[in-house]
């Protein structure tokens, strides 16, 4: 009995400290508030882009560096996704996405185009808000199928909540 109990113990400790897909902490972000961010760029979206060839590249590129890709459907039209875009180009974040994601961008106008993006990733059913953030293994498999639109209200979210949300999803 006692050496079940302690098999038992030593698996759960094993398991805790070294888990599988441990997220990395999130960066602490110094803006306290949206009132404060700099919007450097207003249009993150290129609405002419090969959406198929960017998002293609990118997972290209994480099968090379082992990282996951951040596949951000969204508009220009889009507060929510202008400030996402921001806040992921601040100083104290943008290292620490490009040292965990392949971002890609894909504009999906006002829900009418590049929905075979989502799709690919079984995702057929019309986009609930934007932005719409896919996390996606190197392999094409959907890490975040429970939580895609974890930040549809970036502007009623505080900087370091959107960088926490991101962290959570990187292994």
């Amino acid at each position: 009995m006692m050496r079940n109990q302690t098999v038992r113990f030593a698996a759960i400790v094993f398991f805790l400290l070294i888990g599988e897909g441990e997220a990395a902490p999130a960066p602490r972000i110094a803006l306290a508030s949206l009132n404060a961010l700099p919007i450097a760029i207003e249009k993150p979206y290129d609405s002419a882009a090969n959406a198929d060839a960017t998002v293609e590249a990118a997972f290209t590129h994480a099968r090379a560096s082992g990282k996951r890709v951040l596949i951000d459907l969204g508009g220009n039209w889009c507060p929510d996704c202008i400030i996402l875009a921001n806040i992921m180009r601040l100083p104290e974040l943008a290292p620490f996405v490009d040292a965990h994601f392949e971002v890609v961008m894909v504009d999906v106008g006002r829900f009418s185009k590049n929905l075979q993006i989502p799709a690919r990733f079984g995702i057929t059913h019309r986009l609930e808000g934007v932005p719409y953030v896919l996390i996606v293994s190197p392999e094409g498999k959907l890490i975040n199928a429970s939580d895609t639109v974890g930040l549809d209200e970036a502007r009623r979210m505080e900087p370091q909540a959107i960088a926490d949300w991101l962290a959570k999803w990187t292994n």
